[in-house]
């Protein structure tokens, strides 16, 4: 049975798919997105970090049996069955952990348990066509359009990550395109137009998630000692946010701000 590195198991999650769920953060991210609310999840290996104030050092992610996680998840089946939630595989990008995310999907749909994943899809499409037999939804996550400007933030081209989106809406399985509102990069009149047009092309988009700039990741930063490449960002204000949901629901699309 595999094994995986695991930073984070949130219980009671009510943001990452449909009813009360369990996500669980895999390590290890290929982007390098300055605005990470995640910046732990990065690195694929457990790491010390010395943590201030107070200083004291501490380790992030350890490795987790498959049977351990399940065990974790299955304490809240009850809240499950009520609202119909399930599981959740996050990151970082869990399917840099192919071969755990591969049986941890699988037990969890032995277990009868409705399975989600939350994706870059910034991988091998090989990798995102094995977990199709046991994954219910799609989380995936599209920052930018313009692969200049996607590669000047992210450090990563984005043409895989919309061939892989372009081949899962054709897979069947429902998708829900969530978006990152970073202010002055992802949030911009011109990329909020490119992502409309791009996604006007696709089918078997259920809904889209708005996600207001969250300055959690800021936080996380000064306390882990990593340099904010960015600098102190204002979140959007609840108009401008209304503003851009707006010009998703005038193309139709089902829209959540937080998702």
């Amino acid at each position: 049975m595999a094994t995986g590195i695991v930073f984070d198991i949130k219980k009671y999650a009510i943001h990452d798919g449909p009813g009360i769920r369990t996500t669980v953060f895999l390590k290890g991210c290929p982007l390098d997105c300055p605005w990470c609310h995640n910046p732990e999840s990065k690195n694929p290996h457990p790491e010390k970090v010395s943590v201030q104030p107070p200083q004291k050092e501490k380790t992030i992610g350890r490795a987790w049996t498959v049977e351990e996680v399940i065990r974790e998840v299955m304490q809240d089946l009850i809240f499950y069955e009520e609202s119909g939630g399930g599981v959740t595989f996050s990151g970082g990008e869990p399917l840099m952990q192919i071969e755990f995310l591969t049986e941890l999907l699988a037990a969890s749909k032995t277990n009868g348990l409705h399975t989600a994943v939350d994706s870059s899809g910034c991988v091998a499409w090989e990798k995102l066509a094995r977990i199709l037999p046991w994954t219910d939804l799609f989380l995936y996550d599209l920052k930018i359009i313009d692969d200049d400007e996607h590669q000047k933030y992210t450090t990563a081209s984005n043409v895989l990550i919309l061939e892989n989106l372009e081949k899962l809406t054709k897979s069947g399985i429902p998708l829900r395109i969530r978006i990152p509102l970073i202010p002055g990069i992802t949030d911009t009149a011109q990329n909020i137009a490119d992502l409309l047009q791009y996604l006007s092309g696709l089918k078997n988009i259920t809904g889209i998630g708005l996600l207001p700039y969250n300055q959690l990741g800021e936080d996380k930063l000064q306390r882990y000692g990593i340099t904010n490449r960015l600098g102190k960002l204002r979140p959007q204000s609840p108009a401008e946010l209304k503003a851009i949901a707006a010009r998703f629901q005038d193309r139709g699309y089902s829209v959540k701000i937080g998702d």
